[in-house]
């Protein structure tokens, strides 16, 4: 597997899959053809359907700037490997291609090709949760010293300014309020929840606080703000939210949660590397889901879970989210993303206090359930996996005729 570095991303949302890869596909390319007269960006699939809402285009056109560029969309037609697939293409004067590339953005902001990528470096032997939890039976290794033994001691400072970025979303949602941008009217409701929570007796507090620290990072994704994806940008509030919260309430240092963030990573490095965290490919389950995963096994370690409740919790967590499907009203990541990122949070608490009872002994593992969520995931139709075209959007958009 590949370090948890790939799957905490430091960047502008509102999409890791839709924004933050082709940004970046569009600068590789734009990096190897700088002459070019003119050029042209072809969207396909989930990518063009979804791909204005996800402002894909304004992420490729801050990348040319002022050169002549023209972007296709065709959600209608699918290129081989991915939902997201992109082609770009450098023109001369006269229109002629003289160099085209086909690139895939597969999720978390991560970018596939067939050929002209470098695959990103193996940095993690064991590639089930089941091997991880028998070496660490055997060497008394937790979860979060497993990544600390393949990453290095270097992998704290990434994680510390992951954790920095995170309350900083955290803070400056709190700080917010207005309208969302998009055209849907949307208000903004972290500043107010968090208002109300902190008035609030100590049987609501936890749900209001967990949903506005939640609120206040999906609102700033939706806006372009700066967050870090976990695994991705749609689902980037709930692990944030779990953390903050038992933060305040435990007292903990920054240390202890930059550990509990280790092992959040690696669970969603095995939903990642096993499965997939795309939307477009396994709907949201794939983003929420296994985000509710990582935060639930974040939240147990931090608690004291033992490595088996850890993985509990994780279990849960993504177990049920099972065939949630990925259908954003308008193609923006608003509606049902920003609530669905509180909900997920408060369960991924609920999740670590259910393990927490237990002795962490279950039937079901969370290999087993990585394993499920794939399978139902490729089973879905297109039109609820990020195509905007089912569910949710479909219904919106018969309301508004």
């Amino acid at each position: 597997m590949e370090s948890i570095k790939e799957l905490f991303r430091i960047g502008i949302g509102p999409s890791s899959s839709h924004t933050m890869g082709p940004r970046h596909a569009a600068e590789i390319f734009r990096e190897r053809h700088p002459s070019a007269a003119r050029y042209r960006a072809t969207l396909y699939g989930s990518l063009a359907a979804t791909g204005r809402g996800h402002l894909t285009d304004a992420a490729i056109k801050s990348v040319f700037k002022d050169e002549n560029l023209e972007i296709i969309w065709k959600p209608e037609k699918q290129l081989p490997l991915h939902p997201n697939g992109m082609r770009f293409e450098s023109l001369s004067t006269e229109g002629k291609a003289f160099a085209r590339w086909e690139v895939y953005s597969v999720g978390g902001g991560a970018l596939r090709d067939i050929d002209s990528l470098p695959i990103p470096r193996q940095v993690y032997d064991l590639k089930s949760m089941r091997e991880i939890l028998e070496r660490g039976k055997q060497s008394g290794e937790s979860l979060w010293e497993y990544v600390e033994a393949r990453e290095g001691r270097e992998i704290w400072e990434h994680l510390g300014k992951v954790w920095q970025v995170m309350k900083a979303a955290i803070d400056r949602g709190l700080r917010t309020e207005g309208v969302l941008p998009g055209g849907l009217g949307l208000a903004r409701k972290s500043c107010a929840f968090h208002r109300k929570a902190s008035l609030s007796g100590p049987l609501l507090q936890r749900g209001g606080l967990v949903s506005a620290y939640a609120l206040a990072v999906s609102e700033e994704n939706a806006t372009g703000g700066e967050i870090v994806t976990a695994p991705t940008c749609g689902s980037c509030g709930i692990l944030p939210a779990v953390l903050k919260y038992l933060q305040g309430i435990l007292e903990c240092p920054d240390d202890a949660i930059l550990r509990a963030i280790a092992a959040a990573g690696l669970i969603g490095n095995l939903a990642k590397h096993n499965a997939s965290i795309s939307g477009a490919e396994v709907g949201c389950q794939g983003e929420v889901g296994v985000a509710c995963a990582m935060a639930a096994g974040a939240a147990t370690q931090l608690l004291g879970g033992t490595p088996r409740q850890i993985e509990y919790a994780a279990e849960m967590g993504l177990e049920h989210n099972l065939g949630l499907t990925c259908d954003p009203v308008a193609g923006l990541v608003q509606i049902p993303c920003i609530e669905r990122n509180a909900f997920a949070a408060n369960q991924a608490l609920t999740c670590a206090d259910y393990a927490l009872f237990t002795d962490g002994g279950h039937r079901i593992s969370y290999d087993e359930v990585v394993s499920v969520m794939r399978e139902t995931g490729h089973a879905l139709p297109s039109l609820y996996r990020e195509t905007s075209t089912g569910g949710l959007a479909a219904a919106y958009r018969r309301r508004k005729r």
